[in-house]
C-alpha cells in the first residue's frame, strides 16, 4: 500500500468514526413506521442497533509538548542531513548532499543553524520545567507517575518485560510513561551535553583555547562526530521501532500529531494509568475532540519523510561504515 492510499484510508476511517446519528433524525416516528409486509420481522429484530457516537479520546499531551516535539524532530533531522556529509566528505554520496545545498560551506552553514534551534528548544523546555517546579511548585515533576525521574516500577518493568519476551510471564502493567520513554527523554540531555557542547567548542574554537589546550578541538571533533553517529543510528532503529514500527503501533504513532489516545490504548497499553485516573475521576477532564483530518495527514506526511530520511542516513552510514 503507498503513503498516498493509506492516508487516504486512514482519513476516512477517522471520519466514520466521528459520525454520530444525524440530530435531524425523528426516532419516534421512525419507531411508528410499521415493517413492510415482505421485510423478515424475526431477522429484522435480531439486527443489532447502530451505535452512535465514537470511542473517547483522552489527550496525552499539550500543544507545548507537540509543538516542541516537532521541533526537535525538524532539527534532528536537519542537523544530521548537514553534519552527516561533513564527518564522511570522503564519501561520493556525502558530496553529492553537500554541492545539493550549496557546498560544504553552505552545509556548515546550516548545521550550525538547526543546532541553534535545538538549543532554543531544549533551553524552552528546560524554562517551562523549572516553571513548573519552582513557581508552580509540581513536585509531580520529580515524582510520581507524571515524572520522568526513573524509579523502581521501571526496574521491576524492565524485568517483567523480559520475562514477557521470553513467554515467562504477563507484559508489564505501564504507568503513563514506559522506561524506554524515559531512556529516550534523558538521551536528549546526554546528547545535547556532548554533542553540544563539542559542537560549541568546534563552533567557537578561538574563545574555548583561551583557557582549553589545544588537543581539545581533536577531541572534541572526535567524540563530536562518534556521538552523533549514536544518537542517528539510535533515534532510526531503536526509537523508530518502539515508536511506530511495534504491531499495537505499526505503521506510525500519531499521538505526538494528535496530542490524544483511544480510550482502548490507553486501557491496553497502560494499564495502571488508565485505572488510576478513573479512581481519581479524573477521565472526564482529558477528553478531547478529534483534530481535523488535514492536521492529521500533515502529520503522518511529516513523519513518513522524517523516518524515510532518518533510514536513508542510517544505510548511508552503514555503507561508509562497512566500505
Amino acid at each position: 500500500m503507498t503513503t498516498a492510499s493509506w492516508i487516504r484510508k486512514e482519513s476516512l476511517t477517522m471520519q466514520e468514526t466521528t459520525d454520530t446519528v444525524s440530530p435531524s433524525a425523528d426516532p419516534v416516528s421512525t419507531a411508528a413506521n410499521p415493517v413492510p409486509p415482505s421485510a423478515d420481522p424475526v431477522s429484522t429484530a435480531a439486527q443489532p442497533a447502530p451505535v452512535a457516537g465514537r470511542q473517547r479520546l483522552y489527550r496525552r499531551f499539550g500543544k507545548a509538548e507537540r509543538i516542541g516535539h516537532i521541533g526537535l524532530g525538524i532539527s534532528f533531522i536537519g542537523l544530521a542531513i548537514t553534519g552527516l556529509p561533513l564527518l564522511y566528505s570522503q564519501e561520493p554520496w556525502a558530496r553529492w548532499i553537500a554541492h545539493s545545498m550549496g557546498g560544504f560551506e553552505a552545509t556548515g552553514f546550516l548545521h550550525r543553524f538547526f543546532a541553534l534551534v535545538m538549543i532554543v528548544l531544549f533551553a524552552w523546555h528546560l524554562a517551562r520545567v523549572f516553571r513548573r517546579i519552582i513557581v508552580d511548585r509540581d513536585l509531580g515533576m520529580l515524582w510520581g507517575p507524571y515524572s520522568m525521574v526513573p524509579q523502581p516500577r521501571d526496574a521491576r518493568d524492565v524485568y517483567q518485560n523480559i520475562r514477557y519476551f521470553l513467554g515467562k510471564g504477563e507484559p508489564p502493567r505501564f504507568e503513563r510513561y514506559t522506561y524506554w520513554e524515559k531512556f529516550d527523554y534523558w538521551a536528549v540531555f546526554w546528547g545535547m551535553a556532548i554533542i553540544g557542547g563539542s559542537g560549541l567548542i568546534l563552533w567557537f574554537p578561538e574563545f574555548f583555547t583561551r583557557f582549553l589546550p589545544g588537543w581539545t578541538l581533536n577531541l572534541a571533533s572526535v567524540i563530536h562526530g562518534l556521538e552523533a553517529v549514536l544518537a542517528v543510528g539510535f533515534i532510526f532503529t531503536i526509537h523508530l521501532f518502539h515508536n511506530n514500527l511495534r504491531a499495537e503501533k505499526f505503521p506510525m504513532d500519531t499521538v505526538m500529531f494528535t496530542g490524544y489516545v483511544t480510550e482502548d490504548e490507553l486501557r491496553k497499553e497502560r494499564p495502571d494509568e488508565y485505572e488510576r485516573l478513573q479512581r481519581e475521576g479524573s477521565l472526564k477532564e482529558i477528553e478531547v475532540e478529534p483534530v481535523k483530518p488535514s492536521l492529521l495527514n500533515a502529520g503522518r506526511i511529516y513523519g513518513v519523510a522524517v523516518n524515510l530520511l532518518g533510514v536513508i542516513l542510517v544505510g548511508l552510514m552503514l555503507y561508509a561504515l562497512l566500505g
